[in-house]
């Protein structure tokens, strides 16, 4: 079993973009979730990182395995690791199945601004922009102006503005 750091991950991480290898990552990055004791990082938040690996390796399959991993772990993963599920479902043309994890999540309450961004930008790219603008209008009115998030939901919502064509309002006035 490992201590896993900051520093390895970020080693691992640069390795890999030097390489341009992300199935070589995504298989490195699930070994060190095997093999985790302890560390900085949490093994969810590994397995997570081994999912978007796995998704840009072309292997949605494997990508849902981490994700699922990720939730059943139960460790911090700076997103809820289901929304990279639903997105991994709309990929795999399933796109009921995702609805269900997005509206689950929703249901729950208490959402993360990393995870309602990530379902906001989901949603987006597979054709909902109502459904994306909610939940990215939602995230921006709950998540507190320092946090990192606020400006990046600010744009994304803004940007969904746009393609929908509605005028700008308040929030977009804040988009600087």
């Amino acid at each position: 079993m490992a201590h896993v750091t900051r520093e390895h991950l970020d080693r691992l991480l640069e390795q890999a973009l030097l390489a341009d290898d992300h199935s070589s990552l995504a298989r490195r990055l699930d070994e060190v979730a095997s093999g985790y004791s302890s560390g900085d990082v949490s093994r969810a938040s590994i397995l997570v990182l081994a999912a978007e690996e796995w998704r840009a390796a072309g292997q949605p399959a494997r990508a849902m395995d981490c994700f699922q991993r990720a939730v059943e772990d139960g460790g911090e993963a700076g997103i809820d690791p289901r929304a990279g599920i639903a997105d991994t479902l709309f990929e795999l043309e399933r796109p009921d199945e995702a609805r269900e994890v997005i509206e689950t999540i929703r249901a729950e309450g208490d959402i993360r601004p990393a995870t309602a961004h990530t379902i906001a930008e989901t949603l987006v790219a597979y054709g909902d922009l109502p459904a994306g603008h909610e939940w990215a209008t939602q995230a921006v009115l709950a998540c507190d102006e320092d946090d990192p998030e606020h400006l990046a939901l600010l744009r994304t919502r803004y940007r969904i503005r746009v393609d929908l064509g509605l005028p700008e309002d308040e929030l977009d006035a804040l988009v600087s």
